[in-house]
């Protein structure tokens, strides 16, 4: 499944978001977004836990918890129209 990760704080790095999503299970990939022209955070992100299950809890366990400073929004990504 692919997770949206909102209201990230700008210094929030790919390892600190696996870190928090592997206590729930595995994590196939992480990606910060950034903006192209400066190279810094967008202050969210995408997450794909192969195991549905998983990032079902995931999601459940870590929207609206503060980490690093700011709430998190965790949902599950919709694909692009």
């Amino acid at each position: 499944m692919n997770i949206y990760i909102g209201n990230l704080n700008y210094r929030v790095e790919e390892d600190n978001l696996r870190k928090a999503l592997q206590e729930y299970g595995d994590v196939s990939s992480i990606k910060v977004i950034k903006d192209r022209d400066t190279g810094r955070s967008k202050g969210y992100a995408f997450a794909e836990m192969p195991n549905d299950h998983e990032a079902h809890k995931a999601i459940g366990g870590l929207h609206e918890t503060q980490f690093e400073g700011r709430l998190l929004v965790m949902k599950q990504a919709l694909p692009k129209r």
